[in-house]
């Protein structure tokens, strides 16, 4: 046999054996295909059985869709427009939370009635910050104040350690560090049960499971509760 004989021979014999890897290849490729196929199918079916409506606090509504547009932590005193005054939405301080929750998930503007309040009832207000006379452009936005309000109102409930004691929309208050810091009581809930809770420790708006991270030091809670919302 000569040389170029033997290398189409031998050509023949790769080809032979790449088309039958080819299908081999082929083959098990689509048994991959079809058992990726299968699990998204299963996901997608999982997902869409518990993606169904469910009934929520207009007041988490409304803190939640502060997520992603505050991003900033901001104590800074600023001059407010009277009333339905607000700081730029990107930025702000936990009782901004509350403030703008409740404005649009409750028709409630903080700003207005805690300083109608503490023109009638000054002396009733803590003194921390060796103010005379209100000041409508910060003194809803001080966690002391805005506590006593929630007194005022009887809006009060006693803290408690059950998770199941903190109801969606209800509002906490607690120490971190030396400062005073308010939270929002979400409707979603970690693995354990414990409601998560919405609100601005440093970093913007966000849901987190810190409830009991810190020792509360008050509870409140709108009378009535406002009509929930069915989300899509």
């Amino acid at each position: 046999m000569s040389f170029s004989n033997v290398n189409r021979c031998e050509r023949g014999s790769f080809i032979r054996a790449a088309v039958f890897v080819g299908a081999l290849f082929f083959c098990f490729g689509c048994e991959k295909n079809v058992i990726r196929q299968a699990a998204v199918k299963t996901v997608t079916n999982e997902v869409a059985a518990t993606a169904k409506p469910q009934v929520v606090s207009p007041i988490v509504a409304a803190a939640r869709q502060q997520i992603g547009v505050t991003t900033v932590y901001d104590p800074a005193y600023v001059g407010l427009s009277y009333p339905g005054g607000d700081v730029q939405k990107e930025r702000g301080v936990c009782t901004d939370v509350v403030i703008r929750a409740l404005r649009k998930g409750a028709a409630m503007d903080l700003q207005q009635l805690v300083h109608e309040d503490m023109r009638v009832a000054f002396n009733s207000y803590p003194k921390n910050w060796g103010l005379k006379k209100t000041d409508k452009n910060i003194d809803h936005r001080r966690v002391p104040n805005l506590r006593r309000f929630f007194e005022r109102r009887q809006f009060e409930v006693k803290p408690s350690e059950g998770s199941t004691a903190y109801q969606p929309g209800d509002f906490v208050t607690c120490p971190v560090g030396n400062r005073p810091h308010i939270m929002i009581v979400s409707d979603r809930k970690s693995a354990d049960g414990t409601p998560l809770i919405i609100h601005n420790i440093g970093s913007g708006t966000k849901e987190e499971n810190r409830l009991f991270e810190f020792e509360l030091t008050g509870h409140y809670r709108l009378p009535g509760k406002t009509k929930p919302t069915k989300r899509d």
